[in-house]
């Protein structure tokens, strides 16, 4: 009876238990239902907000089904089976994250990249405490870093990459203990880099770069013991890298270009980052030699160093390099090994991966060896420009197959183009500009039917230019100016349809017609023509050259009327016609030109009126000097009144002349002076045409031991530049473009000096509008050098009194000519004072910087 109640109570506790469990699963069952109905009515409702591209990519998000079957949704492979993955990345996705994914609660990872989400991040992905992994890379997110995100202390992962994220680098984002990738490039952050970023010691990858930070490299960055890859580029860091970064031994890759660094990378850089796969330190202010060391590392593939101020010789050790494939030192101070030439290249036989090779921009010498073509079949750039090469291009450039770049120009380079340079079929951009080659251009230069750009321009070639060129069928611009062709322009030419930058053909000897084929350039930006002997009349199809901005034909035998179809180009920023046969009068149609900043219309037989509105109301952008037959409205009279008038002013004009030349003359032997040759005697009928990359190297790259003045819109820097063959010293005004009104006073300079030509103001060489190593504009005067410096210097110092006397007299010459014998209009200095009047070798006082000039 006994056992019987025994086994009564264990079958009860037995079926207790078994309850028991089954309550619980179902239960548990339920709430995870419950959760999971959760995560699907968020997602619902995320998706009724969003639009994808393409539009069904969604399409199985179905109230119907459970979300763990969905696409782009990851589920737990536990019973709960709550939503750990959401992936909604390249699904063109506009408009602000969702504020919803918040409630996401168990998500590990979400992927947001390459979508276009705007606004700011919200708050709530700060709830995902789970949260392993986050990309928003490739968007438009805006504001700043939340602080929070702190708080999702499990996340591995942060990739918020080319977005519009500002502000500073939040201290909070260093508590990511966890965090192995911290990707926030390409964003609007500045600040500084915070110390205590050292604390993420887990990190592996550090990306920094393209944002607006400042500062130093903080040394805490040193004692993140795991980190393989740090990018810091194209910021504004200052100062020298810490020591302790280059013991760094696990870096594979140190990227620290465009930033404003200086002093010497360490010669055993290469032996204390044995790992380094990439050494990227362009673009900044770096001093001392190349270490050595670095050619010691085997595994290296890109070594990039261009953009600095290195000097010495390349170290011995380019052979142990077999996997490299970027070796760019251009731009810096190294030179040739004496009596070695380019020989050192020899090594690099060995590197079959090399990709891109850049030396351009040094000093070295000697000739293109011929194991040139025995660098590798993979060789797709190659830069040997602004070097002091001589010598020929050997034939055997023809083997390196794989070419897509060759520029080897502002050398000494002399002979023929080799006809094998038509062998590199792959070619794209041909430039050989600013040598000394002769001879004709091969015909053999037509079988590069990928080029984009050539530009053989400020050499000897002669000849005719080839016909073959008709096989450009990818070219944008042509360069072939400053050089002795002739025959006419190839009717060919006219067809390339992709001819979408330049043609320029100046400063040749070219003749015939001007084609009317020239209306099928529809896409054209430049056409220079200048200084040929081209004739006839200007075609009327040029007004289909909508996209035309500068047309520059001055300085031929172009006769006829001006087509009124030039008044329909409405992109025209310059033209030029001066110098011509140009009759009949001037097209009203060219005032409706509002772009137009500059008409040169000058020395043709053009006569009439003088149109006044437009550009024509402003005579500082307009240039109709000799046209004797042009007249402006109150000016406009009857020939056959004013003919006794205008002998008698002829007369009058001829004695002041005479009376003035002896007055000079009486001057001239008074003060014994000789007078200096001209420095510029090149200049005459042409501007000489002058880049940044020319100017940096003049300047030393604009270093402090350059530097002869300050001013209120710039800085003004000696220089030395090579203009046909011989070095003549220059002084060159940079313009500071943060200054607010350094643009109108550089305008403004500009204008007022383009006219002026008097022994007592100071000679404008030339300008220069182009971009910066930083990719940022630059604008640069360039004018004569004033050995002497200002007469602000010598009023300390002391003058004599004939020297003070024949000061004043310049300095009167200088103001009367630019008061009253200025060819357009007066022209009022505004900031005469001590220090812009400028002295040369001989205390010859010349008046400058016209940059608050008026007319």
């Amino acid at each position: 009876m006994a056992s019987s109640i025994h086994i009564s109570k264990l079958h009860i506790f037995v079926l207790l238990v078994l309850c028991s469990c089954f309550l619980h699963n179902t239960y548990v069952a339920n709430s995870a239902t419950s959760s999971l109905d959760r995560d699907k009515q968020t997602l619902i409702y995320i998706k009724s907000q969003t639009i994808t591209q393409p539009p069904d990519a969604l399409a199985t998000w179905d109230p119907n089904t459970s979300p763990c079957n969905w696409t782009r949704v990851l589920c737990a492979a536990r019973r709960d089976q709550r939503v750990v993955g959401l992936d909604l990345s390249s699904l063109r996705i506009s408009g602000p994250v969702n504020p919803h994914i918040g409630k996401l609660s168990f998500l590990r990872t979400l992927q947001l990249q390459e979508n276009q989400f705007q606004g700011i991040l919200p708050e709530t992905i700060t709830d995902l405490l789970r949260l392993r992994v986050l990309n928003i890379s490739f968007n438009n997110i805006q504001g700043a870093i939340p602080p929070n995100i702190s708080r999702c202390i499990e996340l591995r992962v942060v990739d918020f990459n080319q977005n519009e994220l500002s502000g500073s680098i939040p201290e909070e984002l260093t508590r990511l203990v966890n965090l192995q990738t911290l990707n926030l490039a390409r964003n609007n952050l500045s600040g500084s880099i915070p110390p205590s970023i050292g604390n993420l010691s887990s990190l592996l990858t550090l990306k920094l770069g393209t944002n607006m930070l400042s500062g130093p490299i903080p040394a805490e960055v040193s004692r993140l013991r795991n980190l393989k890859n740090l990018d810091l580029i194209i910021n504004n860091l200052i100062g020298t890298i810490p020591p302790s970064v280059y013991n760094m031994s696990s870096l594979e890759s140190l990227a620290v270009a465009s930033n404003y660094l200086s002093g010497d990378i360490p010669y055993n850089v290469g032996d204390t980052l044995p790992n380094l796969l990439v050494f990227n330190f362009c673009i900044n202010k770096f001093t001392g030699t190349i270490p050595g060391s670095l050619h010691n590392l085997t595994n290296i593939r890109l070594i990039r160093m261009k953009h600095n101020r290195l000097h010495g010789t390349v170290p011995p050790g380019l052979g142990n390099l077999p996997e490299l494939e970027m070796y760019n030192i251009g731009y810096n101070y190294i030179v040739s090994s004496r009596g070695e030439g380019l020989d050192f290249l020899y090594p690099l036989v060995n590197s079959t991966k090399l990709d891109f090779l850049a030396i351009d921009g040094n000093g070295f010498d000697g000739v293109i060896p011929k194991f040139i073509g025995n660098l590798s079949k993979t060789l797709r750039m190659l830069y040997m420009g602004s070097n002091q090469i001589s010598g020929s291009i050997p034939p055997s450039i023809g083997q390196l197959k794989g070419l897509a770049l060759l520029n080897l120009s502002f050398n000494s380079i002399s002979g023929e183009i080799p006809t094998e340079i038509g062998q590199l079929v792959g070619l794209e951009e041909l430039v050989l500009g600013k040598n000394k080659l002769t001879s004709n251009i091969p015909n053999s230069l037509g079988n590069l039917g990928k080029l984009a750009q050539i530009d053989l321009s400020s050499n000897e070639l002669g000849g005719s230019i080839p016909t073959s060129f008709k096989a450009f069928e990818k070219l944008t611009s042509m360069d072939l100016s400053m050089n002795k062709l002739n025959g006419s322009i190839p009717i060919e030419i006219f067809d390339l349809p992709s001819l979408t930058t330049i043609l320029n053909l100046s400063s040749n000897s070219l003749t015939g017609s001007l084609p009317q084929k020239i209306g099928n350039l529809e896409r054209v930006v430049t056409v220079d023509l200048l200084n040929n002997r081209l004739s006839g009349n200007i075609p009327n199809s040029i007004q289909s050259c909508k996209s035309l901005e500068h047309l520059i034909i001055s300085k031929n035998s172009f006769s006829g009327s001006i087509p009124d179809g030039l008044g329909e180009l409405n992109g025209l920023t310059t033209l030029d016609l001066s110098s011509n046969q140009l009759s009949g009068s001037i097209p009203l149609d060219l005032e409706k030109l509002n772009a137009l900043q500059f008409l040169n219309l000058s020395f043709n037989n053009l006569e009439g009126n003088v149109p006044s509105n437009g550009i024509f109301s402003n005579l500082t952008r307009v240039d109709v000097e000799g046209n004797p037959n042009l007249c402006h409205d109150s000016k406009c009279k009857t020939n056959g009144t004013n003919k006794l008038v205008m002998i008698l002013v002829a007369t009058i004009a001829l004695v002041f002349v005479i009376a003035l030349i002896s007055i000079a003359l009486f001057y001239y032997f008074r003060r014994n002076v000789v007078t200096p040759k001209d420095t510029f005697d090149s200049f005459k009928g042409r501007h000489y045409m002058v880049t940044y990359d020319e100017l940096r190297l003049a300047t030393k790259n604009f270093d402090e031991d350059s530097l002869i003045g300050r001013g209120s819109f710039g800085s003004v820097y000696k220089g030395c530049i090579n203009i046909e063959g011989q070095a003549r010293e220059i002084a060159v005004k940079v313009l500071d473009m943060e200054t607010t009104g350094s643009l109108p006073s550089f305008l403004a300079e500009c204008a007022a000096l383009r006219h002026l030509r008097h022994r007592n103001l100071v000679k404008l060489i030339t300008s220069c509008s182009s971009l910066d190593q930083r990719n940022k504009e630059f604008l640069a005067l360039v004018y004569e050098y004033m050995k002497n410096e200002s007469l602000e210097k010598w009023i300390r110092k002391g003058m004599r009194l004939v020297d003070r006397l024949n000061v004043a007299i310049d300095v009167a010459c200088g103001l009367s000519y630019l008061h009253h014998e200025c060819v357009v209009a007066p022209v009022v200095h505004c900031d005469l004072k001590p220090s812009n009047v400028l002295l040369d070798e001989d205390l010859t006082a010349k008046l400058g910087d016209f940059g608050l000039a008026s007319m």
